[in-house]
């Protein structure tokens, strides 16, 4: 009993749309799934540095910086750099608990002009837990975690074009760190990203122009289970699609335009008919979730149980502008958009940054527009090197 308790307080948690409003319910025995679309090890997931989440959580065609490696691997290559790094730090969930917070290391180095090598570490701690008893008596503590670590190669096609790849090791340690747990497991799986970025430098009445576009399809790979009692869960594979206009208003003045598309590529909830007197389980419409990796990524463009009109709001969209002055200061800000049967995520986000010769200082800041949610107030810190 107290691992199920134990298990449902971490899927709270780990869960992106876990606080989302679905349109789950149940009607003379007709069960109908939520909408919302979940996937397990969500950590990796989440926009872990300043800058992309400053913009509206955009990034897939922004200019090359260290943290490329999460959003678009492919634009790695156009760093300006020979070597560098991050630190990303942000505490999560602050509003309902103080010891749960997410933290990202990431680095580079360039071998040559055509290619680039990165490395990356993603940790999220969940924080304390109590274990009780039956009865309700303190017996032990836990303090679960989940870390992915990240190998990326980033190579240039041609000036303009460039491709990335990236292999993931994802774990989730969320037991065996207390012996009324010992008989689970801790779930591991792997992964890969692929990215593709192109960008063209043009003129605009008289001002220089940078136009950019990127594709990204990150954690693709088996799924994960966790332990004995709880099935197996997709990880959150996504494709990111995007674009980004830089506009050179003088030499230390200038503007990007960022504009994102992302599809979760994980089964869509089907509806389910439960029979209120036998309880069995058939399926009404829609698709079931535990299907291969083939069929559960790649047919989770055609499995909504309500067709096209459900798969297109299944997409979320990042909207972000980016100033900057004479490359030193920088004042960002976005918005990010989900539908309201789709969890429903929708906020404001903004940010600064600060750079001084080699190394640069940035914070970002989320403001929901729903009174009263969970990621109210989510403050990220970042710091980066680029040695040139």
């Amino acid at each position: 009993m107290k691992k199920y308790i134990l298990e449902a307080s971490l899927l709270l948690f780990i869960n992106i749309n876990s606080f989302s409003q679905g349109l789950g319910n149940s009607v003379s025995g007709r069960q109908i799934g939520n909408g919302v679309l979940t996937s397990g090890t969500s950590f990796i997931a989440i926009g872990p540095d300043t800058r992309g989440s400053a913009l509206g959580e955009a990034g897939v065609a922004t200019s090359a910086d260290v943290n490329s490696l999460y959003w678009n691997n492919a634009k790695l290559v156009f760093i300006d750099g020979r070597f560098g790094g991050s630190v990303s730090y942000s505490p999560w969930l602050h509003k309902i608990t103080n010891d749960m917070f997410l933290s990202y290391v990431s680095g580079y180095y360039r071998i040559d002009d055509q290619q680039v090598f990165g490395m990356s570490m993603r940790y999220f701690n969940l924080g304390d837990f109590e274990i009780n008893d039956n009865f309700g008596n303190f017996v032990g503590s836990l303090n679960p975690y989940q870390v992915a670590f990240d190998i990326t190669y980033s190579r240039k096609l041609t000036e303009e074009l460039a491709v990335g790849i990236s292999g993931r090791y994802i774990r989730s340690n969320t037991s065996r760190q207390f012996s009324l747990l010992e008989g689970t497991d801790i779930g591991s799986t792997v992964a890969i990203d692929l990215g593709v970025y192109y960008q063209k430098k043009t003129s605009l009445n008289g001002h220089d122009v940078n136009i950019s576009f990127g594709t990204h399809l990150s954690n693709f790979g088996p799924r994960i289970k966790y332990n004995d009692f709880r099935a197996s869960e997709p990880i959150p594979t996504n494709l990111r699609l995007g674009t980004a206009f830089r506009y050179h208003l003088d030499s230390d003045n200038s503007v990007t335009f960022v504009f994102d598309v992302n599809k979760l590529m994980v089964p869509s909830p089907p509806i389910i008919v439960i029979d209120p007197k036998s309880g069995e389980r058939s399926l009404m419409k829609g698709k079931e979730t535990d299907r291969s990796l083939f069929s559960s990524t790649f047919g989770s463009f055609t499995d909504a149980p309500e067709g096209f009109s459900e798969e297109m709001k299944e997409l979320t969209y990042s909207l972000g502008l980016e100033y900057w002055y004479r490359e030193l200061f920088a004042l960002r800000g976005g918005y990010f958009h989900e539908h309201e049967q789709k969890g429903n995520r929708k906020y404001l986000t903004f940010g600064s940054g600060f750079r001084y010769q080699a190394f640069e200082f940035s914070a970002s800041y989320l403001i929901p527009t729903i009174n009263n949610h969970p990621m109210a107030e989510t403050l990220r810190l970042s710091v980066f090197l680029n040695y040139k």
